[in-house]
């Protein structure tokens, strides 16, 4: 049974929507990147620590401290700069990742989540993309800044390879990590039903009795 649905997304093309809709509509948890200090709050980073290491929690720690509430750590990560590095910083990414697997029903967006799961039999993995002149169209209007919004579209997609290739020795939105790809250039609506559909399917699929 299919009880996560994981997403990861080139830059700007829409995924937080497409993320959003699908998880009020199923009624699953969301973990996205809205969340950065209730992050940085449960692994008790001060700001300096946070700031020297780059911390991106950019996503799949939403209700973080709920997860580890329902079986968590035992005691919170030291804030020591010495001691809290990229590396530790991710494993704890991890384990939040799969302790929300674990509770299921949840869509968790981006930060290694289809590599981290992907031996998972109950996770549906989905890549969105866009075209470029789109994703860039998509930004400007949260940035106001074309400049910005040019440079953002390459630099987010450009850490996203770098994060997977390192971490995971592999080419960031290989095909073979993903149930389902889809071009947003449909519509966030249309989008939304395959994806749901597609999950429907799945799920059915595997029900002998369905």
């Amino acid at each position: 049974m299919k009880q996560v649905l994981v997403i990861d997304r080139e830059c700007g093309c829409g995924a937080s929507t497409v993320a959003y809709e699908i998880a009020q509509r199923l009624d699953w948890e969301l973990f996205h990147h809205d969340v950065a200090e209730e992050a940085a709050r449960l692994a008790q980073l001060f700001p300096a620590v946070r700031h020297a290491h780059g911390v991106r929690l950019d996503s799949c720690i939403h209700r973080a401290a709920q997860v580890l509430r329902r079986g968590g750590f035992e005691r919170p990560i030291q804030p020591n700069c010495d001691l809290f590095d990229s590396d530790r910083l991710v494993a704890l990414e991890q384990e939040i990742i799969e302790r929300a697997a674990d509770n299921g029903h949840c869509v968790i967006v981006g930060r290694g989540a289809p590599y981290y799961l992907r031996d998972r039999p109950d996770v549906f993995s989905v890549f969105l993309y866009a075209p470029r002149d789109i994703r860039f169209h998509r930004i400007l209007q949260r940035v106001h800044d074309e400049s910005r919004a040019a440079a953002l579209v390459v630099a987010m997609d450009e850490k996203r390879r770098k994060f997977t290739e390192h971490y995971f020795g592999c080419d960031w939105g290989d095909r073979h990590f993903f149930d389902l790809m889809l071009n947003t250039e449909l519509g966030c609506d249309t989008v939304v039903e395959l994806i749901l559909r597609a999950l429907e399917l799945a799920n059915r699929c595997e029900d002998p009795t369905g």
